[in-house]
């Protein structure tokens, strides 16, 4: 949602070259939200879903960093300085997101790193 409230607010700015990257993670969570909810994750088992869903945080975080704040000190219309302050608070929800993931990953390597010295003393 908030990705989507950001695109909006880049489209009705002057800041119109930012509106791509929104527009991309909006699409991006609304797939991973999907794959999710109809247990595609479940069925793509090849596929690592947390750590994709980790690298959409990181980048996501970086990108809204930075126009956010290419956004807020070029432009000085409404929507731009609006669309860079949302960029800002996507950027800590996009960090606690990627901490959280981060985490899980974390603790799942941790159980394969587990299991490994294991079989690796019964041969």
């Amino acid at each position: 949602v908030l990705s989507f409230i950001i695109f909006i607010c880049y489209i009705a700015s002057l800041a119109t070259s930012f509106m791509m990257a929104p527009l991309l993670e909006f699409l991006l969570a609304l797939f991973l939200f999907f794959a999710y909810a109809t247990k595609l994750n479940e069925k793509f088992k090849g596929l690592y879903w947390p750590l994709t869903d980790f690298l959409r945080c990181v980048t996501a975080a970086i990108i809204y960093f930075a126009i956010s704040i290419a956004a807020v000190s070029r432009y000085s219309d409404g929507a731009s300085k609006a669309a860079g302050v949302f960029g800002f608070i996507a950027t800590i929800v996009y960090a606690i997101d990627f901490y959280i993931t981060f985490n899980d990953l974390v603790t799942f390597l941790k159980q394969g790193s587990s299991d490994s010295p294991e079989e690796r003393k019964s041969e």
